[in-house]
């Protein structure tokens, strides 16, 4: 026996009829719900149009979602997790380091020679700082009379050597009394007189034979060593030297025997104090000839001022002082 379908070619459905009060009914309520639909299209559309009781955007409500939340860039700080920040940060007190850590404003030297001039420092040493150990290698070369660049004529005693052309610093380093030590442990204090340009490395000191010989054996030439700014014992005073072709239109003052670098030379205006320019053969220059043959003011690199009376212009003629700068 075939089985029957409710629809089928020969027989069309059957549909129920509704009564006319219903059918109007019906359609009524379509129109109504036709026009909220068309009023609430407008009201989100337009963008000044408040929902009773909704907060707006940028009050104290609950706040909306404007998208997806930004990550910080590597230009923006981020605050570590359970770390409150600052309200505000002082400029004078710390700043932000390259990786991000708060540092003090000041900076202490280190052996990569970031060593400060500012007079706010204690110190008005230049690339070498008091109290730093450097590392370098020494060398050595036949120092003759121990002249050098620094110009302070021939040596009483050859325990001298060359500054590397970095660590010589415009002559900033003529006069350092330098205690260097061999890995062997064996030291020798030296008297920088001269500047070893390149190939000598920063770091390197090029010492004369004589003191190379008191902390290796010659032929080796070069060995490893560490060494230090000293300010050492000393029953000296300083002196005075004026350069040849000084006169009072244009001199040239030179210090010599001071048991600390000198970090400024001044001379007496009359006024007042001006500072003279170092030159890199270790002269201060008075290029005018203000000052030439008055009193002279001297500072090392801890500070400390000395000052003369004032010397005849004689030039190449050495002058003692009756002072000299303390020990450190």
């Amino acid at each position: 026996m075939k089985a029957t379908h409710l629809t089928t070619p020969h027989h069309k459905p059957r549909t129920r009829r509704l009564p006319k009060s219903a059918a109007a009914l019906l359609v009524v309520v379509g129109l109504i719900a036709g026009l909220a639909a068309c009023s609430s299209a407008q009201h989100q559309a337009d963008p000044g149009f408040a929902v009773p009781g909704a907060t707006a955007p940028g009050t104290s409500g609950t706040p909306t979602s404007a998208g997806p939340t930004a990550t910080p860039t590597s230009a923006q700080s981020a605050v570590p997790t359970g770390t409150t920040a600052p309200s505000s940060a002082s400029p004078a007190s710390a700043h932000k380091s390259p990786t991000g850590t708060a540092t003090t404003s000041q900076t202490s030297a280190t052996p990569a020679h970031s060593a400060s001039t500012s007079e706010t420092n204690t110190s008005l040493a230049g690339r070498i700082q008091p109290g730093v150990a450097y590392q370098g290698v020494a060398t050595e070369y036949a120092a003759a009379d121990g002249n050098g660049a620094c110009l302070f004529g021939p040596a009483a005693d050859m325990m001298i050597a060359a500054m590397n052309e970095l660590d010589y610093q415009n002559s900033e380093a003529c006069g350092a009394h330098i205690l260097v030590r061999a890995a062997n442990g064996a030291t020798v204090t030296v008297l920088i007189t001269n500047e070893c340009p390149y190939p000598c490395a920063p770091g390197q000191l090029d010492l004369s034979q004589q003191a190379f010989a008191k902390i290796a054996d010659p032929k080796a030439g070069r060995i490893s060593i560490s060494w230090q700014l000293i300010s050492p014992a000393t029953s000296n005073n300083i002196s005075i030297r004026y350069k040849a072709g000084s006169s009072q239109y244009w001199c040239g003052i030179q210090v010599i025997g001071e048991r600390n670098p000198v970090g400024r030379l001044e001379i007496s205006t009359g006024s007042g104090w001006q500072q003279l320019p170092r030159a890199s053969y270790n002269y201060f220059l008075s290029a005018s000839g203000v000052g030439c043959g008055k009193a002279i003011r001297i500072t090392d690199i801890f500070g400390e001022q000395l000052t003369t009376a004032a010397f005849p212009v004689e030039p190449d003629v050495v002058q003692p002082a009756q002072a000299q700068f303390a020990q450190h």
